[in-house]
Parts: C-alpha cells; structure tokens; sequence
C-alpha cells in the first residue's frame, strides 16, 4: 500500500468520526425544540429539510412571533422604566412651577496693621487667623434659625414658598412648627465656601424673581451686619483687655506709693538714703575730730605734764564725748551687738529699696499700659473686618429651575439602571436554581 493511500485512508477515517461526534449533537438540539415543516424556499432549505429546522424568520418565510422572554422585558421595561419616566416627563413639562435662582458672591476681608508691640502683635495674629473662621461663621449663619427668624420677621418667606404660582410638590407645606420650615430654607437658601479663595456663593431659589431678590439681599445685609458686629467685638476686646491692663497697673503703682508713705511716717525720715549720707558724714567728722584730739593728747602727754591738768582732763573727756557719739551714729547706721528689733538706718534702708523698687517696676508699667492702650486704639480704628459683596443680587430675567432634560435624563438613566441591575439579580439566582 502506497503513501498516498494510507493518507487518504487516515483523513477519510478522521472524517467519519468528526461527523459521528456532530450529527447525535445536531439531531439532539434538534429534537429539543418544536420542529416545524420547511415550506418552499431557497433550495439550501431543501437540502438541509431533513434536520427539520426550527423557526427562523428569515429563513421560514412565516410572521416573526417574537418569544415569551422578550415581550417580559419589554412589559418589565416600560412598567418600570416607561411608565415612570413618561410621569415625571409629565411632571416636569406639564405641571412642575418655574423656579427663579438669585445668586451672590462676597468675601469676609480684613485689614490689619502691624503696631509694634508684642502684645498687640499676637491680638492682630488673632484677627488675622479668625478672617478664615468668620467665613464659615457667616456660612453656618445662613442657615440657622436666627436668619430664618429674622427673613420671616421682614418679608414673611413662609408665605413667598407658599405661593399659588408654586406646584404641589415644590411648594412648602405650611406646617406649623419653625423646624419644618427651616428644612425648605436650607433646601432653597444654599451657601458654599471656595476653600481656596475662601468666597463664600449665595443662591437662593424662590417661585417669583421678586421674592428671590428680596431674600437675597436680606440674608446679604444680615451677613454683613454679623460680620461688622464681629468686628466692633474684636476691637472692643483689644481696648477692653488694655484698659484693664492700665487699670490694674494703675492700682499697682498706687499701693507701691501708699506703701512708700507708710513707711516714711512710721521712720520719720524722708529719704532714708540721704539720712544715712549724712550720718556718715557727720561720722566721718568727729573721727577726724577724735584723731586731732587723740594727737593733741599724746603731745602733752610727751610734754611731762601731770595726768591730772585741765588740759588733759579736757581733751581726755572731748574723746569719750567723741566717742560716745560716734557709738550712737554707728548703731543708728547699723545694729550689730544690738537687739535685732532696734530701728537702724540699714533696716530702714532695705525696706526703702524694696519700696522704692516696687514703685519703679509700677511706675514702668504702668507707662507700658497706657502705650499700650493708646495703640490698641489706634490699631482698633485700622483693623476691620468686613463683608466685600463683588456680585450683588439682581432680578433674574428667566426661570433656571426645574432643569427638565437634564433633570428628565437622570431620571431615565437611573430607572433604567436600577431596573437592569434587578433583572441580571434575578436572572442569575434563576440561572444558580437551575
């Protein structure tokens, strides 16, 4: 046997058993759906009869009748998706009431100036920190009760949001307790900070451009009254915490000169330093006294007279008088040998210095407090916060709210990816029974 026939022999074997493999799969899926008679068509059709091929639109010839699966999505999908989008198209394009949005831009600046003194320097570091926390101050302000309460008090907002020209689901409801009515104004009275530049975008929503420019300057002019009243607070800090400052060295400086008068009436004396010069001086005198006697005493005494002449009796007693008083000046000046109670002039001198020092440190600050005041108040007139209103608000010319295709295309794309998200759920747990 040639070459070629053991080749031709192996792909004719490889053949019969590939179609022995396909033809039981082919009948089998065959058999598992309706088989239905070919009619007359193309002549492929004719040829593949015997398979008894199931319905194929294009290849039957019959009307499409689309399958069960089909026509339940399309009943799921336009009761779930259509239905509902059609409705709020409705909604939006029918019945839904314009909305007029005012918008604001302004920004809380201040002004500080240096003053040259430390203490002031860290209050200005204060003002400087605070300029970024008055921002969210402002922020948190509109939309508290306080502002509510007080655009209520002028212009009645309850009854701006419960216009006839507003529809049934965008208007308020016109409940009675003020918490109710404080929810719709956080919803249609919305302010955001740019965290960098640190403006703060007002934008408020009303169902007349009248009313919305109204409550936008409300909040606007309430804003900036908040903002001049932390200010004026600051600077009457700054001055409050100087003036105290001056008050308390003030009263300082007045004990120290009440105590400094105490002691002059319990001494007597004036300036004990100079009382003690003086005594000094005086010391230094009959010392000098005392050595002139005391060498007039030895030439007579050198000279052979008696011990007991006038002469020398004379002297012999000016010395003892000398040196009695000399004792006296010496324990007046200070007290050694002598009880630890007994006025002198070093004890005197001590309570003095501590005195005198005592009314020096006051006096200096007391100096210092009042520098110090007179700059607070002169930083005070130059550091200001205040609110810079770049955009003022102005009448809107045309409704910005609803956005109905934007608003409708959510709609729809939300529905539809909710009711996709159900089916595959549902379709897997179906396929995982199975």
């Amino acid at each position: 046997m040639s070459v070629d026939e053991v080749k031709r022999r192996d792909r004719l074997g490889s053949v019969i058993a590939f179609a022995r493999r396909t033809l039981p799969e082919l009948r089998r899926d065959a058999e598992t759906i309706e088989p239905v008679d070919a009619p007359k068509g193309p002549r492929l059709l004719q040829v593949l009869k015997p398979l008894r091929w199931t319905r194929i639109p294009a290849a039957s010839g019959e009307d499409f009748k689309p399958p069960k699966v089909a026509v339940r999505l399309a009943r799921s999908f336009g009761l779930f998706v259509g239905l509902p989008t059609a409705l709020i198209a409705f909604y939006l394009f029918a019945i839904a009431s314009d909305q007029y949005v005012v918008e604001a831009r302004f920004a809380v600046r201040g002004e500080v100036e240096p003053v040259g003194d430390v203490r002031l320097n860290e209050y200005s570091g204060l003002i400087q920190k605070n300029n970024s926390q008055d921002t969210y101050i402002v922020r948190e302000f509109i939309r508290s009760k306080p502002m509510l309460e007080s655009a209520q008090a002028a212009l009645n907002v309850a009854g701006m949001f419960t216009r006839r020209e507003a529809d049934f689901w965008a208007r308020y409801s016109g409940e009675t307790p003020v918490e109710e009515l404080l929810k719709y104004w956080r919803k249609h009275v919305t302010s955001q900070i740019d965290l960098i530049s640190g403006i703060i975008t007002l934008k408020v929503r009303a169902f007349t451009p009248d009313d919305s420019l109204a409550i936008a300057k409300h909040v606007v002019a309430r804003s900036e009254a908040l903002v001049n009243q932390i200010s004026a607070r600051a600077q009457e800090d700054m001055i409050r915490h100087s003036r105290e400052e001056v008050e308390k060295a003030g009263e300082r400086l007045k004990r120290a000169h009440m105590a400094l008068n105490a002691f002059r009436n319990r001494w007597g004396i004036i300036d004990p330093i100079k009382s003690a010069e003086a005594t000094f001086t005086t010391l230094l005198s009959l010392r000098k006294d005392k050595i002139k006697l005391e060498n007039d005493l030895q030439v007579l005494r050198s000279s052979s007279l008696d011990e007991k002449s006038r002469s020398i009796q004379a002297i012999v007693a000016n010395v003892a008088a000398i040196d009695h008083q000399m004792k006296v000046l010496q324990d007046s000046i200070a007290s050694e040998g002598v009880a630890v109670d007994a006025p002198n002039a070093a004890k005197a001198l001590l309570e003095f210095e501590k005195l005198q020092i005592e009314r020096t440190i006051a006096e200096r600050l007391n100096e210092s407090a009042i520098l110090i005041l007179e700059r607070a108040r002169i930083a005070a007139s130059k550091q200001h916060v205040y609110l810079a209103t770049f955009v003022p608000p102005t009448v809107p010319h045309f409704a910005a709210m609803p956005e109905r295709g934007h608003d409708l295309f959510t709609a729809f794309f939300c529905l539809f990816m909710g009711w996709g998200c159900i089916k595959l759920l549902v379709a897997g747990i179906k396929d995982h029974n199975l």
